[in-house]
């Protein structure tokens, strides 16, 4: 099943328990994908979307192999 909401960054801040300037700050610098959709000049990401690039990205500890 596909989850097709749109988040701004208020959405994904929350997700990933961050402030909403530290993603606004990682898209500046080319951390987060590309926007899904720009309206009215603010951008939207699919919830799918942000949820891949969360398990995609540097620093998430659940995608890594366990130590031993």
């Amino acid at each position: 099943m596909t989850d097709r909401r749109l988040w701004s960054y208020k959405e994904i801040a929350a997700h990933i328990g961050v402030r909403t300037d530290t993603v606004r700050s990682y898209r500046k610098h080319g951390l987060l994908p590309p926007p899904d959709l720009v309206e009215g000049g603010k951008p939207y990401w699919y919830a799918d979307t942000i949820r891949t690039w969360v398990t995609l990205r540097p620093g998430n500890r659940s995608r890594r192999e366990p130590r031993d």
